[in-house]
């Protein structure tokens, strides 16, 4: 073979590459653009969350700054879409007062909400001697003196869209609920056994992604 005929040849294994490369970019571009205008069409909406109850188990805020309390939250969350699954990768459930945490994490077992579904959950949420600020402290202490405290139950967590056959990337979920714990003569709660109150709600959640 002249060295004229292998340029031309190599000319032409280059052109056939290049071709394939160019080839794979517009089909992937396709794709992309086809997933996007799906996207657009259906407009996702975000899942809604209800706090249906709240069971209090324990409340002490008798050592200062320190509070020891146990809940059990009962939670719905609806998919109001009716193309689009929800996977819900991760959701951890905790309590806080006056923007700080006062009880640990409890994960919520990750699951998959199909169209128009609706789940329900009822994490336990707990915290030992849980070290609250003194500003918030003094708070908390006249408001349980009052028989009214508001807390709020809330879930981070991470969640994907399925469109088809296509899953999204993770988005952030943020729920907030308040609930408003009653005490003493006012409780609206309703006991249960001797150490347990619990608390009709059905109060709707701000979510947010």
């Amino acid at each position: 073979m002249s060295v004229k005929e292998c340029h031309h040849h190599k000319g032409k294994k280059h052109k056939l590459w290049r071709r394939i490369f160019w080839g794979i970019v517009i089909f992937a571009f396709i794709v992309l653009l086809t997933v996007l205008i799906i996207w657009a069409i259906l407009k996702p909406s975000k899942p809604t969350f209800i706090l249906q109850d709240v069971t209090v188990y324990g409340f002490n805020a008798t050592i200062p700054n320190f509070l020891t309390s146990s809940f059990q939250v009962t939670l719905s969350s609806r998919n109001p879409n009716d193309k689009i699954g929800v996977y819900y990768d991760r959701l951890d459930t905790y309590v806080t007062y006056r923007n700080q945490q006062v009880t640990y994490r409890t994960s919520i077992p990750p699951s998959y909400q199909g169209h128009k579904e609706e789940d329900v959950w009822s994490p336990f949420v707990y915290g030992t001697n849980v070290p609250v600020a003194p500003f918030n402290f003094v708070g908390l202490s006249q408001d349980q003196t009052n028989g009214n405290v508001l807390v709020l139950v809330k879930i981070d967590g991470k969640v994907r869209w399925k469109v088809g056959t296509f899953v999204s990337g993770h988005y952030n979920l943020y729920v907030r609920c308040p609930a408003f714990i009653t005490f003493g003569p006012q409780s609206t709660g309703i006991a249960l056994g001797k150490n347990a109150v619990k608390y009709q709600l059905v109060q709707r959640c701000t979510v947010g992604v």
